[in-house]
């Protein structure tokens, strides 16, 4: 078990940036996913950890010692694919000891970590059968089987549920939880799956064109993004994101305009002179023309963010939108609108709540609690917090 440091680490094709800058510490034992899109560059940090691709700039730290000039073989790492990468000739047994066979390990010690780690995956009734003859599921927990006999510092696990269907998703995830946790082993996980994400890691970190934006525990993160493509991607849906103008009236009331009508701040965030750019950047900087809240006539460009499970059809909510598609989940109903200025709004809905017809024009309302509402500067997209 070691800590894993990313410190200023750049990875470059060519001219081709895949992670820029990246500094991150993993502590001792924990499980910290790396979540992103396609191409964001989650992928490349964890192979430059395991040794198959090569530092451009910055160091990889496993237990305090550097490990850029170390071959893979010699960091003492466990990597288990999307695809499993399975010798299909050899049987699960021969599979799962295949490392410890490469060290050169004891025929009867090999036996005994095959059989301890089959027992803990629930693979000891199948240690005889190929890979063809296996699960999907049974395929997975094979690969994982091969990476945990290994006890190695770190487990890197790139997208390991991708291939699997949509039951055994949710039943190997818990799985790998429950093994990682009875195992104390650090592990990066790195998946563009939102839920992998939100129910696996200890902490995510959230990367966007190989640039870390936010790293923090699955609740903080969700509860308070730090920019519009974090607000934005984690969530299923994620956060809907309105362009607005931030009003302040003579009465010191400050209001966001959108398209579609005005919501008012609540009290908490109602006062311009406290809202400030994460971290403490004045909103005025922000404020087109560097004017500043004048009397009755400040105005910001920002970002309004409701999560859909924030909002409800009500007749007398402030913002008006049409339907263009309805969406029956069983548990839930997606609501998804077009603002008159065409943004999208998707309101997530009770299965009892009446549900309206595509085509419709509603009203929509927005929870009283402060915590529903999120800005963000329009021009650095950060996040707007009270201070």
């Amino acid at each position: 078990m070691a800590q894993v440091s990313f410190a200023g680490v750049t990875k470059r094709y060519g001219d081709s940036v895949a992670v820029a800058d990246l500094t991150l510490d993993v502590p001792d034992g924990e499980l910290l996913v790396l979540l992103g899109p396609s191409g964001c560059g989650k992928t490349t940090a964890l192979r430059m950890v395991a040794g198959l691709e090569e530092v451009s700039e910055g160091t990889i730290s496993i237990g305090g010692g550097v490990v850029n000039d170390i071959d893979p073989k010699d960091r003492d790492v466990a990597m288990v694919f999307q695809s499993y990468a399975l010798y299909p000739h050899l049987t699960v047994a021969r599979n799962i000891e295949f490392p410890l066979r490469q060290r050169g390990m004891a025929k009867e010690e090999r036996a005994a970590k095959v059989n301890a780690a089959a027992l803990t995956l629930g693979l000891d009734t199948l240690l005889d059968r190929k890979p063809s003859q296996l699960s999907g599921g049974q395929r997975q927990r094979v690969a994982l089987a091969r990476a945990i006999v290994r006890d190695p510092q770190v487990f890197l696990m790139d997208e390991p549920l991708s291939n699997l269907d949509a039951a055994l998703r949710v039943q190997t995830r818990a799985d790998i939880v429950a093994l990682q946790a009875r195992l104390s082993t650090t592990t990066l996980y790195v998946t563009h799956d939102q839920v992998e994400a939100m129910t696996m890691g200890h902490r995510i970190a959230v990367m966007n064109h190989g640039v870390l934006q936010q790293v923090a525990a699955p609740e903080a993160l969700y509860a308070s993004p730090a920019n519009t493509f974090v607000a934005g991607f984690l969530g299923s849906p994620g956060m809907n994101l309105l362009p607005g103008k931030l009003l302040r009236g003579l009465d010191d009331s400050v209001t966001v305009e959108v398209s579609g009508g005005s919501v008012a701040l609540p009290a908490a965030l109602g006062s311009a002179s406290a809202l400030r750019v994460t971290p403490a950047l004045r909103l005025a900087s922000a404020v087109a023309g560097g004017a500043g809240w004048g009397a009755g006539a400040g105005a910001g460009e920002v970002v309004l963010g409701l999560r859909p499970e924030s909002l409800h059809i009500d007749p007398l909510g402030p913002l008006r939108a049409d339907v263009t598609i309805v969406e029956l989940l069983g548990a839930e109903t997606h609501v998804i609108c077009a603002t008159p200025d065409g943004s999208r709004l998707i309101v997530r809905q009770p299965p009892q709540a009446a549900k309206p017809s595509p085509g419709a024009q509603v009203r929509i309302g927005i929870d009283p609690d402060p915590s529903a509402i999120h800005l963000f500067d329009a021009q650095s997209t950060l996040r707007l917090v009270v201070s």
